[in-house]
């Protein structure tokens, strides 16, 4: 199942992955058509960007320049439900504004599909405004055959993660979540 989610990544496409928010849906950060996708599977206006996941403080370290602030939240709270947000390290298709939110999750399922396909843009799997779904069958559920593949579990946490602007000193908390 790893394989054929890592191929339809590569060709541009959708697919489900359970982390340890809320169940996700994940595409290609480097791709303008396959995040064009995305936040039309959403119903997401223009604009609103989507967070990378990967599978450490280092693999995040490609994509995103941390401050002394980030590095110590990241080693502290990695993985877990925290998004920072920090300067892009390079112009790539999911940056916003210059900067780029990324997390480690804490989720078997996920932290194998990234050590195997690399960094992905994800979000939660529901329509924009709608509850989140908490499994494969739930995302299944809302998106059908729009989704490529779905890896199967659950998403225990229910919660979307904690997102903290670290671009300012010192850093913002930009959306409440798990970590307090």
């Amino acid at each position: 199942m790893i394989e054929d989610a890592v191929e339809a990544i590569r060709d541009g496409l959708i697919v489900g992955v359970p982390t340890d928010t809320v169940y996700g849906v994940a595409a290609d950060p480097t791709s303008v058509a396959a995040l064009e996708r995305l936040a039309l599977l959403k119903g997401r206006a223009g604009g609103h960007p989507f967070p990378v996941l990967v599978t450490s403080l280092h693999q995040a370290a490609d994509l995103v320049e941390f401050s002394a602030a980030a590095t110590r939240l990241g080693t502290e709270h990695w993985p877990g439900p925290l998004t920072l947000v920090l300067p892009a390290r390079r112009d790539l298709p999911v940056a916003h504004g210059g900067t780029i939110g990324v997390r480690v999750p804490d989720h078997p399922a996920a932290l194998w599909l990234l050590e195997v396909a690399g960094p992905l843009a994800v979000t939660s799997a529901n329509r924009s405004g709608e509850p989140a779904a908490r499994d494969d069958w739930e995302a299944k559920a809302i998106f059908g055959d729009e989704v490529a593949v779905y890896l199967g579990g659950i998403s225990l946490g229910g919660t979307p993660s904690t997102v903290v602007d670290c671009t300012v000193d010192p850093p913002v908390l930009l959306r409440a979540g798990p970590v307090g």
